[in-house]
């Protein structure tokens, strides 16, 4: 009798979550990562690890900018923001998340152990509550807090 891959199940399963909550990108993300799993790819994924991450963050940066690029919102709107309240309160806590979220990436790479379980309350997060994926870089560094890691 041949070994079942668990991880390979696990994959599907999660998979299939995407698809019943009609979460496009677990779905896709899902997709492809058993794609590189059951085909040569495989050989991809230490470069995934090491590079998806920080290509991920451009990503997100690059969309969370697009607006002022795209001269959407002005420079003077900007300045105008930093005068109220709750521009100052959103600016802080940007800082705030911008620091536990260096704080998870120290945690996830110096506790391999923690990650599998953050990775799957995200993904669960993602489907059950439509979340976004962003969630295991925060939910690191709350965890390095509570655990007293730095």
């Amino acid at each position: 009798m041949s070994q079942v891959d668990l991880t390979l199940i696990v994959l599907l399963f999660f998979c299939g979550l995407g698809l019943i909550s009609h979460n496009i990108e677990v779905t896709l993300a899902m997709f492809c990562l058993l794609l590189m799993r059951i085909t040569p790819l495989n050989s991809f994924f230490y470069w995934v690890e090491k590079y998806s991450l920080p290509i991920g963050v451009i990503i997100l940066i690059v969309g969370t900018m697009s607006p002022i690029a795209h001269s959407k919102i002005s420079a003077q709107d900007i300045f105008n923001s930093c005068l109220n309240w709750k521009s100052i309160l959103a600016i802080l806590i940007g800082i705030l998340v911008s620091w536990l979220g260096s704080r998870g990436v120290f945690l996830m790479r110096n506790q391999p152990s923690m990650v599998s379980g953050l990775l799957v309350g995200t993904i669960i997060g993602v489907i059950l509550f439509r979340g976004v994926p962003v969630g295991p870089l925060i939910a690191s560094g709350i965890l390095s807090l509570l655990l007293g890691k730095s």
